[in-house]
């Protein structure tokens, strides 16, 4: 009878990378944790990198152009750090009537918002970027995701915010959480882009670099 010893976590991940063809780091130049919970479901192997950049936008600029920009100019931030990996990088507008919908980062801000969208339907621009840093080969896509509010009340939007607290989200709605009971409906090629990292445009980027997920 023959009898195997079990390879060790380390081993077996070896395996999977080689498998998988991943030859560079994967980096995340993020810190929010829902892109992060996101990308987990991959089931890859990355690190977290916080680029901090301007996020202002341009004079004149449209909200899908800024949307790339800055996706962009995230992953090349964090290439300075990492010379040679595959780098994500993502940001996302949020447009109604034209207007911007920033981060309300307080209740009073979050309450004109939801104010303002209800009845509504606003449209989220989440540009995608893959860089390979070794290759200063860049991918980018914008996927929208189009959101139509309820018509709420002003109670409704104020016991929303007060047990949800959605300050530093655009749009001031967690649709991963709560907020999706102010939504009536969602239309879009992929509902992760509305979280903030759409993982169908991801999984085909990093097939581009010769990485299969499966």
């Amino acid at each position: 009878m023959l009898y195997f010893l079990p390879l060790s976590v380390k081993i077996i991940q070896k395996v999977i990378l080689k498998t998988r063809n991943i030859t560079q780091k994967l980096i995340l130049g993020s810190s929010s944790i829902y892109r992060q919970e996101l990308l987990r479901r991959l089931e890859i192997p990355f690190v977290t990198a916080s680029p901090e950049i301007d996020e202002t936008p341009l004079p004149s600029e449209i909200p899908e152009r800024t949307a790339v920009r800055l996706a962009e100019t995230k992953a090349r931030a964090v290439a300075r750090t990492y010379t040679d990996a595959l780098i994500i990088g993502a940001d996302q507008v949020a447009v109604l009537d034209g207007i911007r919908l920033g981060k309300p980062l307080s209740h009073a801000n979050a309450t004109k918002q939801l104010q303002f969208m209800r009845g509504k339907k606003v449209v989220f621009y989440t540009a995608l970027s893959l860089l390979n840093s070794r290759s200063d080969y860049m991918q980018t896509r914008v996927v929208p995701y189009y959101v139509k509010f309820r018509q709420l009340s002003d109670q409704q939007i104020e016991n929303y915010l007060t047990r949800e607290q959605p300050y530093h989200c655009a749009g001031s709605a967690k649709s991963e959480g709560l907020g999706i009971v102010l939504i009536e409906s969602m239309t879009g090629d992929d509902p992760n882009a509305l979280i903030g990292l759409p993982l169908i445009a991801l999984v085909g980027m990093l097939a581009q670099e010769g990485i299969d997920i499966v």
